[in-house]
């Protein structure tokens, strides 16, 4: 629960969003977290989602116990395992976490991989006294290729475990192996794009700024058609990156909240082949179960908190000049805006961002029966960002009382060549307003965004895509003596519609076509005072979503550890 843009304050009320950063000084009477709210057993904390089947199969349907370990003083210490595949014929991977903790402690970032290559980006939930449990299924049968021989599983949990943070994270993750008669397209083979730490027994992760993400490949001449998929995700300063004020701005509210958080409320992951620019993604904004206030998570968690969502860019355009036999730079990149005073147009760079960002990614390559032999020309590619921002400060006798600022952002994208064409087309608007000498915040942003391939060198792996996702947060921070207040309110959706593909996306869960609308609104209410502190909310989702034939459907209603409302189809 950390403030969005307030470092000054957020240091006073760091109370659940530490995930990767370093370990803090916290003030010592928070964490008796819902004392008097707690029930008498495990609360079970859940992510609407759709959930995952398991076919009858006879060829194949066994389990294996992946990872049985608690995470206590983990920070820096990952759970390595060897995995070795089952002994019968399969082609689909299901996994299940469970989790159980009791006492205080924060929120915290996990991620999972298989050697080198991350296969699945989570996070926990923040645990009651008296203790939480909670479980999610995932189909990471997109990466067959490597469940296929044996792997070092590298599993990340960054957690302290003291007199503090007296929540240990017991955990046990089980993968069911099956035989799908439908027989999904698989990659033939999966390349990281990661610092490739795997033999050490460390995650493969780059933090950005400060690593250079780059890393080299030559890839198999006869693909045919190549993805990439990127997990990004902000820590620290840039967790709540959509409330961040404009660079210019960040010394307004000084005698009251200190300097504001900068570089502006708007982020993009960006992709460059040989320094190349292949294609971009706009960052779903993520809340964890401590964010803006932890009231509103208990115990329905945020949007795909535990499932945190792959970028995917086709960079098949981009085959003809890869296939060469030589080796090619893959790099990722964060960029913010330098905003020119909020003064109107505006540009993107590396040094515009906070600390810091957490990036991995990986190449699946999909193969022919033949080697490419054609010229190896690089693509075409058109598009270049727009972006726009302003600023207006307003003063009462000498002391700055409200700033009102935006971001408005559009981009078309796109790369061509023989093997076919990739093309995004985005947009984006970001307004914010800062009230009561910057003690109320307002955040209201609109992300939306097509994406098409229309690929000749391998036509059934053509898809389009269309998604939005928005959200506003309202929050109000209220100090007396020792004692602080947090009133929030939240309206954030998703919304997805594809095509699909005969393979698994990491984006859209699952192959083939999706129609995904979910929305949650909730108002929370945070307290602390002296050897105490209390949250409560309320919560509401509607969740649906049309996937393999099927249509699944739920509706939660939640209020102060309580779900009072439950319909699924």
């Amino acid at each position: 629960m950390q403030f969005p843009s307030f470092p000054a304050v957020a240091l006073l009320l760091h109370a659940a969003s530490a995930h990767h950063s370093l370990p803090r000084k916290p003030l010592e009477s928070l964490y008796v977290t819902h004392a008097a709210l707690s029930p008498a057993g495990p609360l079970e904390v859940i992510q609407l989602y759709k959930p995952v089947s398991i076919p009858e199969s006879t060829r194949c349907n066994v389990q294996q116990t992946l990872m049985q370990h608690t995470f206590a003083s983990s920070y820096g210490v990952p759970y390595v395992g060897k995995y070795t595949p089952p002994g019968c014929d399969f082609n689909s991977v299901i996994i299940e976490w469970t989790v159980t903790v009791a006492g205080r402690q924060f929120d915290r970032l996990a991620e999972m991989y298989l050697g080198d290559i991350e296969v699945w980006r989570t996070s926990t939930a923040e645990p009651t006294a008296s203790g939480i449990v909670f479980r999610y299924q995932k189909d990471l049968s997109m990466y067959l290729s490597l469940w296929k021989t044996p792997q070092d599983v590298i599993f990340s949990l960054n957690n302290v475990f003291d007199s503090t943070y007296t929540g240990a994270f017991n955990t046990t993750l089980v993968a069911t192996f099956f035989y799908d008669s439908t027989e999904p397209a698989h990659a033939d083979s999966i390349l990281p794009i990661s610092p490739q730490l795997g033999s050490s027994g460390a995650p493969s992760i780059f933090t950005l700024p400060g690593d250079v993400a780059t890393v080299e490949h030559i890839l198999p001449l006869n693909v045919t058609h190549a993805s990439v998929s990127i997990a990004a995700t902000g820590q620290s300063n840039e967790e709540f990156w959509y409330t961040n004020a404009l660079q210019s701005d960040i010394d307004t509210f000084d005698p009251t909240v200190g300097a504001l958080l900068g570089y502006g409320p708007f982020r993009e992951v960006q992709l460059f082949i040989d320094d190349q620019l292949a294609g971009v993604a706009w960052p779903f904004p993520s809340i964890f179960t401590g964010g803006i206030a932890p009231g509103f998570w208990r115990p329905v968690a945020g949007l795909d908190a535990y499932d945190l969502r792959d970028y995917e860019i086709d960079i098949t355009p981009f085959l003809p000049h890869l296939l060469d036999g030589a080796p090619h730079a893959f790099t990722i990149k964060v960029v913010g805006v330098d905003d020119n005073g909020g003064n109107g147009a505006a540009t993107l760079s590396e040094q515009s961002i906070n600390s810091y960002w957490l990036v991995s990614g990986k190449l699946f390559l999909f193969h022919g029966d033949e080697a490419y032999t054609g010229p190896h020309d690089a693509p075409l590619i058109t598009g270049a960002p727009a972006i726009d921002t302003s600023s207006v400060v307003r003063a009462r006798n000498g002391t700055n009382e409200t700033l009102e600022y935006g971001v408005t952002a559009s981009r078309v994208h796109t790369v061509s060549s023989a093997f076919g064409t990739w093309t995004q087309s985005l947009s984006y608007s970001n307004t914010g307003s800062l009230r009561n000498a910057g003690l109320t915040q307002l955040n209201t942003q609109h992300t939306e965004g097509t994406a098409a391939a229309v690929l000749k060198s391998a036509p059934r792996f053509s898809s389009t895509l269309r998604y939005t996702y928005p959200i506003t947060v309202n929050t109000t921070y209220t100090f007396s003596g020792a004692n602080t207040t947090i009133a929030a309110t939240l309206d954030r959706g998703l919304q997805i519609e594809t095509s699909g593909r005969p393979d698994l996306s990491t984006f859209s869960f699952a192959a083939g076509p999706v129609a995904l609308d979910t929305q949650q609104i909730g108002r929370a209410a945070y307290s602390n005072a002296p050897n105490a502190s209390y949250s409560f909310g309320s919560m509401e989702q509607t969740f649906r979503e049309q996937s393999y034939g099927s249509v699944y459907t739920r509706h939660v209603k939640s209020r102060n550890l309580t779900i009072v409302y439950d319909e699924a189809s």
